[in-house]
């Protein structure tokens, strides 16, 4: 209160009645004892003590509860600069690296600290227009006066180093290092995603992120944020009034380091996805390739693809927008996305819940004169030998013997209505992984379609269907729809004799040993091992003497299933499935061209190829190959 008195000797208050007290000084005005009343020098000591009061709850508001004024104080002398960790390395099942970091830099901003500068000089060596550097000044400012943002992202090495020598002359700017993803390889777009900038959603949920922070978008980049990104440090650092750095703030006692992302492992065979991708090319559709025994995926392909390095750095939004609005679609990750009725892959799984339910065994046989023909309803079949059983079914690929099978399934005795039937049927087909996503570190896959019995009842009405209404489902078309990542889990739980393992893309996090517990659980279908056994055999003889005996593969044992999926929209879809080698699986994969006809003539081969690449990594057959590497759909 004396320091106060001191600083302030002299008042101006209302003079009582009868009394001016202007330009009279409190000494003077208190050595005047005599002259005045006890009560005025009441009223004059309660002023003094009123005012020292208001200016103490002033500066206590300024110093202790207001702390704009210590921040802009603190921004004058002290640079906050984020240390960003370096985003964990990606490498294939080999060890081979397919994704690192390259050093890019960033120009940031407080607003708060800028002054008057040459605003032209400024433009004209960030390549910017004046407009645009308001716009990003006053967006700065809306977010914090006083904390850096980005105005400048990703500028080149060229740039930052001529900006470096001159930005003394910027008050308010001031570089920042950062990284951007770089691709060893111009593959596997769809499998790793992309990096971008973090948006006001993902900033107001997670306090980790700042306005100009990165974040995977798609991909595993997405699946695995948390383990890539790692953590942010940061520097304090001394700035002086030339805002020129001068050192660490305290020998650096206030800084916190970055701590580095984590490195994945993934389980994708670079080679194998190469040579899948090379396959694809001219043509639309997915190969899916599963290792069986793991449920790791050693090639995922989506077709078109597009280059990862298309949607990295400056480039990025403008390349965005020119693949976003191709026609054909190459952001559309088809392997996990894409549903199809599954053809006469589904056959397989119908053959086998017959055989579990007992409505056929391996002796029984039905003739076969050319389609199937009940109540008005026909589906036909192609020729082949007459008749046929469970194994000559899968063969042959016989319509005949999969439509009567599939409406003795849910016909059945035992069950008191349509609904009952078809809702067992539909326990077993989902036991196979279908009409559910996986659950796995596969992002945006979608789950297919396997219909309820509610939804025909929404149709038809709880009494106007029966097994001959949805006749379609035993051939695999209708109202079912898979995805190709579905279809390779299919034939690898073929290959495992009646179980699968979740399909995943990252073997491991941080230490290549380190397999993800999540990933070791076996999911066992409803239907007995010893079914898959005999089923396991037609699918081979589909190679040898059957519909697939086109893609044999000299030295390496096959079984397949061909498919021929009616599309409405235009030419029908080729599609095949198989695992190799038929004693010892190592493989299991599925392959669909759109609008390639039939099964046996496209998809076949390629899935042929795929595996011989990978049991043998070299192709023998030349001229086989050359005809699927040019041929256009």
């Amino acid at each position: 209160m004396g320091y106060l008195l001191a600083c302030f000797p002299y008042f101006c208050i209302l003079d009582p009645p009868g009394f001016h007290l202007a330009n009279f000084s409190v000494p003077m005005l208190l050595n005047q004892g005599s002259n005045f009343h006890s009560k005025r020098k009441n009223i004059i000591l309660g002023a003094m003590v009123l005012v020292g009061i208001l200016f103490l709850a002033r500066l206590f508001q300024i110093q202790v509860i207001d702390p704009s004024y210590k921040l802009s104080a603190n921004s004058n002398v002290l640079r906050y600069v984020t240390d960003y960790p370096a985003r964990g390395l990606i490498y294939d099942r080999y060890g081979e690296l397919l994704v690192y970091n390259e050093a890019h830099y960033d120009l940031m901003v407080v607003p708060g600290q800028v002054s008057q500068i040459d605003t032209t000089a400024f433009c004209q060596l960030l390549g910017i227009e004046q407009s645009l550097f308001e716009e990003r000044l006053k967006k700065a400012r809306d977010y914090s006066l006083f904390r850096p943002s980005v105005f400048e992202s990703q500028i080149s090495k060229n740039v930052f180093a001529v900006f470096q020598e001159k930005l003394f002359r910027f008050p308010g700017f001031f570089v920042q290092p950062r990284t951007l993803r770089k691709y060893t390889y111009p593959m596997a777009a769809h499998t790793f995603g992309y990096v971008g900038e973090v948006g006001p959603r993902e900033i107001e949920s997670n306090p980790y992120y700042q306005s100009g922070d990165y974040i995977g978008i798609s991909g595993i980049e997405r699946s695995y944020e948390e383990e890539l990104r790692g953590k942010k440090g940061v520097r304090v650092r001394l700035v002086d009034v030339l805002n020129r750095d001068i050192g660490p703030f305290q020998e650096g006692r206030f800084d916190t380091l970055a701590i580095p992302g984590k490195d994945l492992y993934t389980t994708l065979d670079a080679q194998l996805q190469m040579y899948g991708e090379r396959l694809m090319q001219n043509k639309r559709g997915s190969i899916v390739a599963i290792e069986p025994s793991t449920g790791e995926i050693l090639a995922l392909v989506s077709s078109p693809a597009y280059d990862p390095n298309l949607l990295v750095g400056r480039v990025r939004n403008q390349n965005y927008g020119s693949l976003q609005n191709d026609t054909l679609k190459p952001l559309f990750n088809r392997a996990l996305m894409a549903q199809y009725p599954p053809g006469s892959a589904f056959k397989i799984v119908n053959t086998l819940i017959a055989l579990q339910e007992g409505v056929i065994n391996y002796q029984t046989n039905y003739g076969c004169g050319g389609g199937y023909y009940s109540g008005g309803i026909s589906v036909a079949c192609h020729s082949h030998s007459s008749p046929v059983n469970a194994y000559r079914g899968i063969q042959f690929s016989c319509n005949t013997f999969s439509c009567i099978t599939f409406r003795q399934t849910i016909d059945q005795n035992k069950f008191s209505n349509i609904q009952e039937g078809f809702n067992t049927w539909r326990r077993y087909v989902t036991s196979f992984g279908f009409g559910q996503p996986f659950g796995s570190d596969l992002a945006h896959e979608l789950s297919g379609l396997i219909p309820t019995s509610d939804y025909y009842d929404r149709i038809y009405g709880a009494r106007g269907w029966r097994s001959l209404t949805v006749i379609s489902l035993a051939i695999g078309q209708g109202e079912v729809g898979t995805t190709p990542v579905q279809l390779a889990n299919l034939v690898a739980t073929m290959a495992n004799r009646g179980f699968y393992y979740t399909p995943h893309v990252v073997r491991s996090v941080a230490h290549p040993d380190s397999i993800q517990e999540r990933f070791k659980e076996k999911h066992n279908t409803l239907v007995d091992q010893a079914h898959f056994q005999e089923i396991a055999g037609a699918m081979h003889d589909v190679v040898r003497a059957g519909t697939g005996h086109f893609s044999m593969i000299p030295g390496i044992s096959m079984g397949g299933k061909t498919g021929t999926v009616q599309n409405p929209h235009g030419e029908n879809h080729s599609v095949f499935i198989a695992f190799a080698p038929v004693e010892d699986p190592k493989i299991a994969i599925s392959v669909v061209v759109e609008n390639a006809g039939y099964g046996a003539t496209w998809a076949a081969p390629i899935a042929s190829l795929m595996i011989e690449k990978y049991l043998n990594r070299q192709i023998g057959r030349g001229w086989f190959e050359q005809r699927i590497l040019e041929a256009k759909f």
